[in-house]
């Protein structure tokens, strides 16, 4: 104690974190960097693997796993219109039903200027390249039958290096990251995600050893290829897993698991994210606001603890705003007349949400601005065109007002998934709940799926706000209420859309009841980006925690614990939730 009150923080980071590796896993993202890095590598977490198709059969990239209903309802249509009246009368624009201007009307004179946005967001216009899908490999000139250079029509031979091999391009059988999302649709490759909306992308199209096998490959390739760990020297490495509340504990055994069996970590602990945010802001009270690609969580944390009856988890996230950017500028006949398919088309949506990030806000009045929007529909030369968006301030309203957002579904998982269905917050966890309410239209998912008791609350799509204010109020305690108002933590990467903060501020305060005694409600600017809060605290948690009593060492996990995907559950002296004091307020 006496050491760490006189230890200078960026040494003592330094000393202890050389060796610390934290792996805070997400839907769309997995950031991993050593405790010792300032931020982060922030990658997509998917894999290509290549496939060879069948004979007659013409080459194409995949997407396992596609929605299931890709178009909204026309009852969807009709609820996500009415909300986008209810936010426009907010908003002082036109409603749909109004006169929309023709696409070859000028720009109107009050048009909103990309010069006028925060410092928080940039401008970017550059495209995209395809991913060379063929790699340079090298064989022994022996190995090759010489007789293919008889042929008098031959071109000159492949080229040689020095010593007498022969270099030829080959494809390569597996891609990860950014890459895999901007592989060719000529290509034959299959592309997986294997976590969806907060949990395992389980289905009967992608089974559970297959999401284990690709969450290994990914996690390998990252330490391998970007941190430069031999995986002969993992033993020398601890281990860091910071996860959503919304995993539930199967999964995080079997991705300690991977960290402590199949990665070869020496030891390895795992970090709520909400409490690992909390920590990442010097904070250890905080009212909790993660506003993910797919899941948006909210949960209270009080004094270095989070507290599981205040815990809520809601379907929607940036990828849902992009998806109703792309539906807005549709309905404004804004958008250019190209074949945009972000389900089947990964870069479409990486394009989609790089035009979210730069252009959507929240703020009052009509806002346009004019964006250069690129075309992926022939993948040997990419189109652009200059075009006008419109109603830009909509979109991201949507996580005040869900029903413009329309979550997809995806196919439920085997029954055999639900054997072990505790959640990590030591509470029972029914997805029904929360992140796949069957009342959104199209395939009922888990009707037919035995329910489990839960103390989460049923909400059908609750917005942001009132999730907040829910949380909150489910205290019970006046006093810890009103420090829960004051210490609202926005993290995750749609918390750093412009305007957010105080919408929510003036809203939240307009909607708590008079008898609540609250008068102040607050959210908290973040001391470095939302989007690396949760990895930076457990950063913090991981340097800080000198006693490593709730780290679990790899020799025992083998010995006492079980192989992946065997379902048993392990010994009651293994705790997966740590709940690490603060020694002093970084």
């Amino acid at each position: 104690m006496d050491y760490l009150k006189t230890v200078v923080p960026s040494q003592l980071m330094a000393e202890r974190g050389a060796n610390l590796v934290v792996i805070n896993p997400g839907s769309a993202n997995v950031r991993m960097g050593f405790a010792s890095q300032d931020v982060p590598f922030n990658i997509p977490h998917c894999i290509a693997r290549r496939i060879n198709p069948q004979e007659g059969e013409e080459p194409k990239f995949s997407v396992r796993d596609q929605m299931l209903n890709c178009h909204a309802t026309s009852s969807q249509n009709a609820e996500r219109e009415s909300a986008y009246d209810i936010i426009a009368a907010l908003m002082k624009i036109p409603f749909l039903d109004e006169e929309m201007p023709s696409p070859n009307q000028p720009l109107p004179p009050k048009m909103g200027r990309v010069d006028g946005f925060s410092s928080q967001q940039s401008r970017d216009d550059s495209k995209f390249t395809w991913t060379n899908v063929t790699e340079r490999s090298i064989k022994s000139s022996t190995s090759i039958d010489r007789s293919v250079y008889k042929d008098a029509e031959e071109d000159t031979p492949p080229s040689t290096s020095g010593d007498g091999n022969v270099e030829e391009n080959k494809y390569k059988e597996m891609i990860f990251g950014e890459d895999a999302l901007k592989i060719p649709p000529s290509e034959s490759y299959c592309l997986s995600r294997p976590i969806r909306r907060g949990h395992f992308n389980v289905s009967h199209n992608y089974s559970l050893h297959q999401v284990l096998e690709d969450l290994r490959t990914i996690w390998n390739w990252i330490l391998t290829e970007k941190l430069h760990i031999n995986p002969r020297d993992r033993g020398l490495y601890s281990a860091i897993l910071v996860l959503g509340e919304t995993f539930d504990n199967r999964e995080i055994k079997e991705m300690m698991s991977i960290v402590l069996h199949d990665l070869g970590f020496s030891t390895a602990v795992v970090h709520q994210e909400a409490l690992a945010a909390a920590f990442g802001n010097g904070l250890s009270t905080a009212c909790v606001v993660n506003i993910g690609a797919q899941v948006t969580q909210v949960v209270c944390v009080e004094d270095g603890v989070a507290l599981p009856h205040t815990a809520l988890a809601l379907p929607y996230g940036g990828d849902d705003i992009s998806r109703c950017l792309l539906w807005v500028q549709r309905r404004h006949r804004a958008w250019p007349n190209f074949q945009t398919d972000p389900v089947s088309k990964p870069i479409d949506m990486l394009m989609l949400n790089k035009i979210k990030e730069s252009y959507s806000q929240i703020r009052s009045g009509t806002f346009d601005a004019v964006a250069l929007v690129h075309s992926y529909d022939n993948e040997k030369s990419a189109g652009h065109q200059k075009t006008r968006l419109s109603a830009l301030n909509v979109p991201p309203m949507g996580l005040l007002y869900p029903r413009v957002l329309v979550p997809e579904e995806y196919p439920p998982p085997p029954r055999s998934w639900f054997q072990d269905y505790d959640d990590m917050l030591e509470d029972t966890y029914q997805p029904s709940d929360s992140l796949y309410p069957s009342g959104n239209g199209g395939y009922g998912m888990w009707d037919s799926y035995p329910t489990f008791p839960t103390r989460l609350k049923k909400f059908d799509n609750i917005g942001l706000m009132d999730a907040i204010i829910s949380s909150v109020l489910s205290t019970g305690r006046v006093d810890l209420q009103r420090k829960l108002f004051c210490s609202i933590q926005l993290v995750g990467g749609a918390a750093s859309t412009a305007g957010l903060a105080p919408v929510l501020e003036q809203r939240i305060l307009n909607k708590i009841s008079a008898n609540q005694s609250v008068e102040r409600v607050e959210v908290l600017q973040s001391r470095t980006y939302p989007l690396f809060v949760p990895w930076k605290g457990g950063v913090i948690l991981g340097v800080l925690d000198t006693g490593r009593d709730a780290w679990i060492h790899r020799e025992d996990w083998i010995k006492n614990g079980v192989h992946i995907g065997s379902g048993r559950k392990y010994k009651d002296s293994y705790f997966l939730q740590a709940q690490v004091m603060c020694y002093y307020n970084i």
